[in-house]
């Protein structure tokens, strides 16, 4: 398969037919980073996987939600015309910068329907989120350590800015891909290779699959398989 590594819709189409696990297969058989980076730990769940993949592009921020402090309205506005502004479909993420992230809620039923409106499809959060039922009923993509009730003093301190969510780096403009195995952030660099490694990933995988369910299956056939 060819596609145009500049054309936006067709690589999103493209990538919402691969699942997250294959793809990081893919990126490490192309060699494009270490097979130990670009990827979110367990601690960042999928809470809607029945939506399957989400695809987009990062909109970035670093946020603060315990210590006391005024929600300034300009910042607000700020990231959703940043959202607007960005390639679509968008993707927000939020880094909590503040000493207490076990108590974060970064995202509800009225910011998750602003983004959506916006051109986001989801949000990437290394803290929790609340609303599950109304977000859910916008088929708003969750990724979050979790649930929890009050936003407390949630404030945006910057936008726009690299960002770690629990330890995974976000560029602004980062492509990120993510279901209900996980979340990665698609390298820009070797994307016209993409499509080639997967297919090849794909046929390994069956290949090896096929034998190891069939009647022929025995250890010296899968040693040489493992070894070749």
């Amino acid at each position: 398969m060819t596609l145009n590594a500049g054309s936006q819709t067709a690589w999103v189409d493209y990538l919402r037919g691969v699942d997250t696990p294959t793809l990081s297969n893919a990126i490490e058989t192309l060699r494009l980073r270490p097979q130990n980076a670009g990827f979110a730990p367990l601690q960042v769940s999928c809470l809607f996987p029945e939506f399957g993949r989400m695809v987009g592009y990062a909109v970035t921020a670093q946020v603060e939600t315990m210590t006391a402090a005024a929600a300034d309205r300009k910042t607000f506005l700020s990231l959703y015309e940043t959202v607007m502004r960005s390639p679509k479909p968008a993707v927000v993420a939020f880094q909590e910068i503040g000493p207490h992230g076990d108590y974060a809620a970064h995202c509800g039923e009225v910011m998750a329907t602003i983004f959506q409106r916006l051109g986001a499809v989801g949000l990437v959060s290394d803290c929790a989120v609340r609303d599950i039922p109304e977000v859910r009923a916008l088929r708003f993509h969750y990724f979050a350590r979790g649930q929890v009730a009050s936003h407390a003093y949630f404030h945006i301190v910057r936008v726009g800015v690299p960002i770690q969510v629990s330890g995974l780096v976000i560029h602004p403009n980062d492509l990120l891909h993510g279901d209900e195995n996980g979340l990665i952030v698609v390298p820009k660099d070797g994307l016209e290779k993409l499509p080639a490694a997967v297919e090849a990933v794909r046929a390994r995988e069956r290949a090896l699959m096929e034998f190891v369910r069939g009647p022929n299956f025995n250890f010296e056939g899968l040693r040489e398989r493992i070894l070749e």
